[in-house]
């Protein structure tokens, strides 16, 4: 009888002892599921309110309004073009055998008069391009401004470069071919072109100017435009307002 008290009594110790164990296992287990969770927690939000749909989309085009807005201030302004070796625009590329007889016929000076009033059409043109940007990304997805919040830091350029290629092409032609009349670009052209044209068994040279200088002001703009979004992306003294505060700072 005695006997079998002990090993009861040993049996309801090494049970309690057992107990007690599992019920600090799971207090440790819960501990550290409830660390997590903060953490998990605190990851997610980082200091930051979640954004929204509507709050993205907004805030990539008021991006993209910034951008276009400073780079067309920075083209149009007086050497924009001609000095800056990232957006001139040079002679013709399909007319270079012209360019190269010109220049031994002593007609350097006049080429390089040329050469300016195509920057100076481009910088003229570069002046009324932010209407036209911003007319062409007012039809940005949810889809489309996710992809590009979380895309590299120039993927809202290049979507604007992509997508709206073609319309603000046809939209921008009208400005620099005001802008090619207003600098007389075709004054400067046509004398070069007419001693070229005479010359016996040279191919005539007409190229289309205001396509020529439409395209090449509107990569120029995109030059611009990119920089300016990767400010935005990595500076944030360029966030100018509240919303792209929120959007680029989270």
């Amino acid at each position: 009888m005695k006997n079998i008290l002990i090993t009861l009594l040993v049996a309801a110790m090494f049970s309690g002892q057992a107990q007690s164990f599992k019920d600090k296992l799971q207090k440790k287990k819960d501990s550290l599921e409830k660390a997590a969770k903060e953490k998990l927690n605190a990851g997610s939000n980082n200091g930051a309110p979640k954004l929204t749909n509507e709050e993205v989309i907004k805030g990539l085009k008021e991006a993209l309004s910034v951008g276009t807005n400073s780079a067309s201030s920075l083209a149009g302004k007086t050497d924009g073009f001609l000095k800056n070796t990232r957006l001139f625009i040079p002679w013709p590329e399909e007319a270079k055998d012209m360019k190269a007889k010109l220049i031994t016929m002593g007609f350097a000076k006049k080429i390089n008069e040329f050469e300016t009033s195509l920057n100076r059409a481009a910088e003229q043109a570069a002046l009324k391009a932010a209407p036209v940007f911003i007319d062409a990304i007012t039809n940005m997805s949810v889809a489309d401004g996710f992809a590009i919040l979380k895309g590299a830091d120039t993927s809202a350029t290049s979507f604007l470069r992509k997508t709206t290629s073609q319309p603000l092409y046809d939209k921008f032609l009208p400005i620099v071919k005001d802008a090619v009349n207003s600098v007389k670009v075709t004054s400067y052209w046509n004398p070069l072109a007419t001693t070229y044209n005479k010359l016996p068994g040279v191919k005539k040279q007409n190229p289309d100017l205001d396509d020529y200088v439409t395209r090449r002001a509107i990569n120029g703009l995109m030059i611009l435009i990119a920089d300016e979004e990767v400010n935005i992306r990595k500076n944030p003294m360029a966030r100018v307002s509240d919303l792209l505060k929120k959007v680029f700072g989270s």
